[in-house]
Parts: structure tokens; sequence; C-alpha cells
């Protein structure tokens, strides 16, 4: 039979971390961070990570395993999570996969393969150096407006590695890298899965992303991106790209006030969290929990992720059993 996996995403600020907790003490699982930013040590407040106590004694994986120095991407993502998983079944657990990042979440379900450049090129120096120069990363990411427009729809901006990873891949293969991976999400899932998306209604999600910005200024963000610079981390390394970052660097700087900073973390996590639902409405096969359907109740909410989850491993079994016939 295909191994257990469950999938619980949705926007940032939506209550994901709560309901993943009380989710893998009913089916004794483990879970795995599905977060660019918790994976990284040292940056706790901005990246919400979750509190040692706030775990309840369920394990958790991909989170605090990496310096800010080093580069997190979706094959890093991939190789820990696989990883985690050999750990997770050997003690007899079901991965549950939590986080926001839809782009990993699809590589690890669907097993994608984000190919890798042959290196047979000196294209990427020549990006890299493009990148460096003071127009540089928005020229660039006008090129992959015009060559990929629909990998520029999913890239940020200011992700200039992925901008550079994708310019790369359609000058050394003349493919677009969005149809590659287009192909790749075709393909079946190797797991017995279920893909659930929590979410809420937009103007509540919207309030709760404020207030947790405003909290998190409260605990000391400011503090913690201070201590982060004088460690040596500075902003253009992609651990500092993160919303609530980038953000206070030139704040600390003097480029800006801090009133204007936090306005800016804000409107630009309410602008992530619409790109977030936009790829999860995009996934096949989502199950979709909004909140105000179950009328805010967590516990309807587990009960009903249960049925579901009870029914897809049926269903599964069902189908493994017509077929060893």
């Amino acid at each position: 039979m295909k191994k257990p996996l469950i999938i619980l995403t949705g926007p940032t600020a939506v209550g994901k971390t709560k309901l993943s907790i009380s989710l893998a003490k009913a089916v004794n699982g483990a879970i795995i961070s599905a977060d660019s930013m918790q994976v990284y040590r040292h940056m706790d407040i901005g990246s919400a990570k979750i509190r040692p106590e706030e775990m309840c004694g369920v394990p958790h994986y991909l989170i605090d395993v990496l310096d800010p120095s080093e580069e997190f991407h979706v094959v890093k993502f991939v190789e820990l999570a696989h990883e985690a998983m050999e750990k997770i079944y050997a003690a007899g657990q079901i991965p549950i996969v939590t986080g926001g990042t839809g782009f990993y979440i699809q590589a690890l379900l669907k097993e994608v393969d984000f190919t890798e450049s042959h290196g047979e090129l000196p294209i990427r120096k020549q990006l890299e150096e493009k990148a460096a120069t003071e127009e540089g990363a928005a020229e660039l990411y006008r090129e992959l407006s015009e060559v990929d427009p629909a990998s520029a729809e999913t890239i940020h901006p200011n992700n200039v590695k992925r901008v550079i990873r994708a310019l790369e891949y359609y000058h050394e293969t003349g493919q677009k890298i969005s149809e590659h991976n287009e192909e790749q999400k075709q393909k079946e899932s190797p797991y017995c899965s279920a893909y659930f998306v929590l979410n809420d209604e937009r103007s509540i999600l919207y309030d709760r992303i404020d207030r947790r910005v405003d909290q998190m200024i409260r605990d000391g963000l400011v503090d913690e991106v201070f201590r982060l610079k004088e460690m040596g981390y500075t902003r253009d390394l992609v651990s500092m790209q993160g919303l609530g970052y980038k953000e206070l660097f030139p704040y600390l700087a003097g480029e800006c006030t801090l009133e204007e900073a936090v306005y800016i973390i804000k409107r630009d996590t309410r602008h992530f969290a619409k790109r977030q639902l936009t790829w999860f409405r995009r996934e096949k096969d989502v199950i979709w929990l909004n909140k105000p359907d179950f009328d805010y109740d967590e516990e309807k909410i587990l009960s009903y992720m249960l049925d579901r989850w009870n029914e897809i491993v049926s269903a599964d079994a069902k189908e493994e059993g017509e077929q060893s016939c």
C-alpha cells in the first residue's frame, strides 16, 4: 500500500499551528514544517516559529536546522523532508506536512523533478553579476516576465535566486521552467494523501495578519533583526528576504521610520496571503476547510478532517486490494 501523508496548509496567520497539533495527536502523527523561514535558527519571532512548549510532545522536523547564511530551496526541502519521513515511518507515525509554502508541498507530494542545470553554460554567473548591479534585479524580473510570464506570476520580484533559476533554465534548455513544472504537477502522487487547506474570510484573515505583526513588534522583532545584523547576516541573504526581516533592515539603516516599515510588513504579508490562496486554488484534490463553515469550532474541523482521512485511507486500501486480485 502507498505510504500515508497528510498535508495541512493555508495562508499565513490562518491558524494552522494549533490545528496541526490536534491532528497529530489524533492520528499519531509527527509534523514536518513546510516553511521557508522556520528552518533557520535565530529567526523565531518574524517566522512565527512554534515554541517548544506549544509542541505538546508532538515531534517536529525542519525547524531550526540551518544557519541564516545557508541557502534553503525546494530541492533542499525535499531532501530534508524525505529524511524526516523515513524517521517518522520507522516510528510507526504518519507525517503531517504543515506550512504555507505551496511550492515545497507540491514538490514533495508529487515527487516533482526540479532538474538542476548542468552548469555547462556561464549564464548563472552572468545573471548573478547583473543582479548585483543597482537596477539588475528589477531588470532580470522584467526579462522573466517577457520570456516566462507564468513563472513571473508565482515568483516574487525580491526572490532573486528563483528569478535567476528560472532564467537560467530557460536559457540552458529552451523550455520555460513553468511548463516543466506543470508537466511534473500532472504526475500521480506516490502517497496515500489528504491535502487540507485551512482558510478564513479575507477581512478576518487580513485583520489577523495586522494584529500578528503588531504582536511581533511587541515581542521584540526589531531586536531580533538587529541581533541578526550584528551576527553578520546581511540583507542580501536568502534568509533575510523573509517577510518581517527584509522590511526592517531599511529601518535599522535609517532609511525609513519604524511606522513605515511596519506598514510595509502588513501590506506585503496580506499580498503574500493572497498569492498563497491563488496557488492552492490551482492545486487538484484539495480539501478546503473554510472556518466559517464550521462556526470557527476547531473540534468540528478536526472531526471533518479525520472523517475525510479515513475515507481516503479506505478507498486506497480498496483500490490496492482490487489491483492485487
